[in-house]
């Protein structure tokens, strides 16, 4: 956890981003981690911490886009069948400190696109997906979110829509319980190989949940919270450099 004086500041922007990402159908991971990375959390805290809440705010954001009728069940198994196993063993790897900062500064860029809504235009025509593709696909996707310690939702939601899988909510919806998923499997990794759960993360869970569900309920609706994704996008950004040069 970060000094006294700065643990108000980050308890502040923490229900924010958990807002911003649950409104778009994410758990958050990735902002997460930016946000631990700039008050200086430890690295064996930060991957943990950020899939404990992604579960959560995740199962949240998936409940009310379910409950609005966007989830395609096929999309979904689509990806999952191969990254639920994958997303465990990802999770039982230890990254070089060095390295896991940069590869996670290029995953930020996924979410900072998203967040300034790059992907965010539906398509006229879906195409089904095939399912070897599918199936490759989830399994890298999956890998790398235990890994790293994210979901998965910031590259598989762009995915679907550049390449014209389903509409803005579907991708949502899909991604929401995709993330949930791995985030769970990337977690028991984790757990299995000797990580630990500081108590502190829980007391996290409840503050991130106050903004995950009115994110999912206003992001299931129709709402335009733009102005905010420009700040949030703006602390990513500069989350990104830091893990970049440090």
């Amino acid at each position: 956890m970060p000094q006294t004086e700065n643990l108000y500041l980050f308890l502040l922007i923490l229900p924010l981003i958990s807002f911003l990402y649950s409104s778009v159908g994410h758990g958050g991971a990735s902002g997460y981690l930016a946000l631990m990375a700039l008050f200086s959390f430890a690295p064996e805290q930060m991957k943990p911490t950020a899939l404990l809440l992604n579960i959560f705010v995740a199962g949240i954001s998936f409940y009310y886009y379910y409950k609005e009728g966007y989830f395609n069940k096929k999309l979904f198994f689509s990806f999952s069948i191969t990254s639920i196993p994958l997303a465990f063993i990802g999770g039982t790897i230890e990254v070089e400190a060095s390295l896991y900062k940069k590869i996670l500064a290029f995953l930020l860029i996924f979410a900072i696109l998203k967040m300034l809504n790059v992907f965010g235009k539906d398509s006229e025509s879906v195409k089904k997906v095939k399912l070897w593709k599918g199936l490759i696909l989830g399994g890298g996707i999956g890998f790398f979110s235990g890994l790293i310690g994210i979901g998965g939702g910031i590259i598989l939601t762009p995915v679907i829509l550049v390449l014209h899988w389903g509409k803005m909510k579907e991708a949502a919806a899909v991604s929401a319980l995709f993330i949930w998923v791995n985030s769970a499997s990337g977690l028991i990794g984790q757990l299995s190989s000797g990580k630990l759960l500081e108590k502190s993360a829980f007391l996290l869970v409840g503050i991130a949940l106050t903004g995950g569900v009115l994110g999912g309920y206003f992001g299931s609706k129709k709402i335009n919270n733009q102005n905010l994704r420009y700040i949030l996008s703006f602390v990513l950004i500069i989350a990104s450099v830091k893990l970049y040069f440090t």
